[in-house]
């Protein structure tokens, strides 16, 4: 497989970064043909989202940004080539408790508004809770990253109403459970049967904007995980909507080699995890190591 036939990074414009995070609607749209408005990159390759978890527990980062250094590791990672910044204030990792939403809006709206002041990059929500959401959208951020794909009571009718580019993920179960033995006839075919009808639901629901996720770590396998990546091209095709995957240092990574248990050891598999992505058509790759990420890209375009 060819990869894209430009470079794989360039500084994005503003009136690109607008065309990705649409402004915010006060007004209910009805509803409308399936479509999808973020166009390509300029340069034919992957956005790349950065990950800002500003929680106690998450995975891999749980603890380490606090307000005043979360929009610093933010900014930094926008200067060493990130498209979007991702805002995160409830863990999803395997066995993560679920958060009360005033403490989830609490840790995510000043960190958000503070960002904002400093950029006009998108800033993507990443949250199962419209009100979250709601008060995201009014301190700043442009994209509704949804684990749950709007399934939770009311959201959506928050989609609807907000209108910002919305990234439904397919999550078997719940995240406390969603690792108990997760089992699959075809986990594609699956997968995107079920993204499909939650796309249908959000376009119904006044949506424009919206991109996949196959939720790779999500209840699924290792198997799972891989059969996904492979089909990430097969996945925007059934689902006709750009996919976001995110691999970056998950439990995959040391089922493969066997030894990196620390997620800050799986730098490498992420980075790998990123390209094959690439190649295999994600149009946008979240992941928290960027400067690797993006270096990765430019060498693996140079040397095809």
């Amino acid at each position: 497989m060819q990869p894209p036939p430009t470079a794989l990074r360039s500084k994005i414009t503003t009136p690109n970064r607008r065309a990705l995070a649409r402004e915010p609607e006060s007004v209910h749209r009805a509803a409308m043909p399936l479509r999808v408005l973020p166009p390509p990159k300029l340069d034919g390759g992957p956005w790349i989202m950065g990950v800002l978890n500003v929680t106690p527990d998450s995975f891999s980062d749980g603890g380490r940004w606090r307000e005043g250094d979360a929009v610093a590791h933010a900014l930094a990672m926008l200067d060493a080539g990130a498209d979007v910044i991702d805002v995160g204030g409830e863990s999803t990792r395997p066995g993560a408790a679920p958060v009360d939403e005033r403490v989830e809006i609490e840790r995510v709206t000043p960190v958000i508004k503070a960002l904002r002041e400093r950029t006009d990059a998108p800033i993507s929500i990443d949250t199962m809770k419209p009100a979250v959401a709601l008060a995201a959208v009014a301190a700043g951020a442009t994209i509704w990253n949804d684990v749950l794909a709007l399934r939770a009571p009311g959201a959506l009718e928050t989609a609807g109403r907000l209108n910002v580019t919305t990234i439904l993920m397919h999550m078997r179960g719940e995240p406390r459970t969603m690792q108990d033995a997760p089992a699959y006839g075809d986990v594609l075919e699956e997968v995107a049967a079920f993204l499909r009808e939650r796309a249908e639901a959000a376009s119904a629901a006044g949506v424009e904007s919206i991109w996949v996720d196959p939720g790779l770590g999500f209840g699924k396998t290792m198997a799972h995980n891989l059969a996904l990546l492979r089909g990430a091209k097969r996945l925007k095709a059934k689902t006709g909507l750009p996919v976001l995957i995110g691999a970056s240092r998950k439990s995959s990574i040391e089922k493969i080699e066997g030894v990196a248990s620390s997620p800050d050891g799986r730098v490498g598999g992420s980075v790998a995890f990123a390209i094959r992505a690439a190649e295999f058509g994600a149009g946008m790759i979240r992941v928290h190591d960027v400067r690797e990420t993006v270096q990765a890209l430019k060498v693996w375009r140079a040397s095809a």
